[in-house]
């Protein structure tokens, strides 16, 4: 018999390869979700709220998750990293805390961010998030909260995503009355664990049979709106859905607007979509709020600047939005994917996803983006998330310095005392509308927390358009004035408004500080107060 195939043994050969690759081709194109392992921990649902409890059940898990402690300059990106420092402040940039290893400032800071919150909360303090297991730590000890009073300042919807007590809490109090609660009802050790308690297992499993579940009140209530039924979703849908819990943007529900509804719970600003164009467009309901500014009568507003009078939007963390349209979350990729990376049990080899919540970016080897990327190197690979993240924080530059100048030309335009155009009142108005616009699109990207990475183009879009609301609020102001402010509005912003490097509760106890900015001249200063709070004792319980 001849060594070569005779012609019908190469047609069946040939017939049966195609027969082989059409059946592969179709497996390709749909592939089976991912089915995750069974279990039955015997856990209550009250046990499974104690992160510790999953230890023995889960090690490789609980050990990374615990791995979320580290902090430290060793711990940080080029542009961030779970370290507590001072997101205003890029001067204190090799001064470190009393740890002595967590620095103040960081030289990718944002200087005025005290300047555009100011009568607000956040202009306090804000600092870059530490690990998730600090949650409860942090916001005990964050000046945002008034640690000074027996009332918080701020509801129990600030509890929301810093623990899986939340569906217990509401519960025990009701949905109706728990969200508008004091913040302080619910910190002390016999309600809270701060380390047992924090973000953990049980914020996205079920603390029995480990599937991933929807704890968050609000998520649910967003996704049902929307007709959306996650526990329909499927797997890999559902390791996004569970970090959309929080890394989401958001507001608290006013009672006292025509729409009404529970007070201060958390709404997720989605009905119209997931862009920045979309949820402004929601937040420009007359329905929603209690604004009574003229021009914003009615309108949702979580404050209003002292110093240009404007009704202002403060924007959270909107990862989750900002990811699904991105390059990576268009393409199916899920949060899990690069933040959850999978690692090998050192005993035998079994595969586990790292609860270690963190950038890939601290991994040399870039291992989450190799598992797609393996034709990269790491440095390639790294080279390209930093100049992205480099391109979007210099627009972030821009879009803060004119929501500042756009702030100051209001304020100029409003205590201008010469011949004012004839539609000054309508100018004013449409200066604020865009004052309003224009920090709430800088601030959605200053907020998101990879800084443009999860969706470039929309972060440079967004931005574009944030410098040119901004602008347009100048442009309005000085129109107002017959353009007879312009000259005091040439030059350096840093010049004519410096950046408040320096600003907290104490400090407006100050008469003395309160003259050192002239913005801050804008707010009251506050009676003298001592401390009442420290982390979860009276300090009056503190010092017998």
């Amino acid at each position: 018999m001849s060594k070569l195939f005779s012609f019908r043994q190469m047609k069946y050969i040939v017939t049966v390869g195609l027969i082989v690759g059409l059946v592969s081709l179709v497996a390709c194109s749909d592939t089976p979700d991912p089915v995750a392992p069974k279990y039955n921990t015997n856990l209550t649902a009250e046990e499974g709220l104690n992160a510790s409890a999953f230890e023995k059940l889960f090690p490789n898990q609980y050990k990374t998750y615990r791995d979320n402690d580290q902090t430290g300059v060793k711990h940080m990106t080029d542009f961030g990293g779970p370290v507590a420092w001072r997101k205003n402040d890029n001067v204190n940039v090799n001064v470190m805390r009393a740890d002595g290893i967590t620095p103040e400032g960081f030289k990718h800071a944002q200087p005025y961010l005290k300047n555009l919150w100011l009568g607000y909360p956040f202009s306090y303090e804000y600092n870059k998030a530490r690990g998730h297991t600090y949650a409860v730590h942090d916001i005990l000890e964050i000046d945002r909260i008034n640690n000074y009073s027996e009332k918080a300042g701020l509801p129990a919807t600030c509890w929301n995503c810093k623990t899986p007590n939340i569906p217990k809490w509401v519960k025990e109090n009701g949905d109706d009355k728990f969200w508008s609660m004091n913040f302080h009802d619910f910190r002390t050790k016999d309600k809270i664990s701060m380390k047992d308690n924090s973000i953990s297992c049980a914020t996205c499993h079920d603390p029995k049979t480990m599937e991933l579940v929807i704890t968050s009140i609000p998520l649910n209530e967003a996704l049902l709106k929307k007709g959306i039924d996650w526990k329909k979703a499927s797997r890999n849908e559902m390791r996004s859905l569970v970090c959309a819990q929080c890394h989401v943007e958001y507001y608290f529900n006013e009672a006292k607007s025509k729409n009404g509804g529970i007070d201060k719970k958390p709404v997720f600003p989605w009905a119209n979509g997931f862009d920045p164009q979309d949820m402004y467009e929601y937040y420009s309901d007359p329905n929603l709020g209690a604004t009574k500014n003229p021009g914003f009568e009615g309108l949702f507003a979580d404050w209003i600047h002292p110093v240009s009078k404007t009704p202002m939007l403060k924007a959270q963390h909107p990862e989750y939005e900002t990811f699904m349209n991105g390059p990576h979350g268009a393409a199916g990729v899920a949060c899990a994917d690069c933040h959850m990376p999978y690692r090998r049990d050192a005993s035998d080899n079994r595969k586990f996803s790292s609860h270690q919540w963190t950038s890939p970016l601290l991994d040399p080897k870039m291992a989450a983006c190799r598992q797609c990327h393996s034709d990269k190197t790491p440095e390639f690979l790294k080279e390209r998330v930093v100049n992205t993240q480099q391109k979007v924080y210099d627009q972030l530059m821009v879009a803060q310095d004119l929501s500042v100048k756009a702030h100051e030309a209001v304020r100029q335009a409003l205590e201008f005392e010469g011949a004012k155009n004839e539609k000054y009142g309508d100018l004013i108005i449409a200066a604020q509308e865009q004052v309003r616009k224009g920090q709430f699109f800088w601030d959605l990207i200053s907020a998101e927390n990879s800084v443009g990475f999860h969706n470039p183009t929309k972060a440079l879009n967004t931005l574009a358009e944030s410098q040119q609301y901004s602008q347009n609020a100048i442009n309005l102001a000085m129109q107002a004035t017959n353009y007879e402010i312009g000259k005091t509005l040439e030059g350096d912003i840093k010049e004519l408004v410096p950046p408040i490097l320096k600003f907290s509760r104490e400090l407006q106890m100050d008469p003395e500080f309160m003259q050192t900015h002239k913005w801050l001249k804008y707010l009251p200063v506050t009676p003298k107060a001592e401390r009442v709070w420290n982390l979860q004792e009276k300090v009056s319980a503190v010092k017998q």
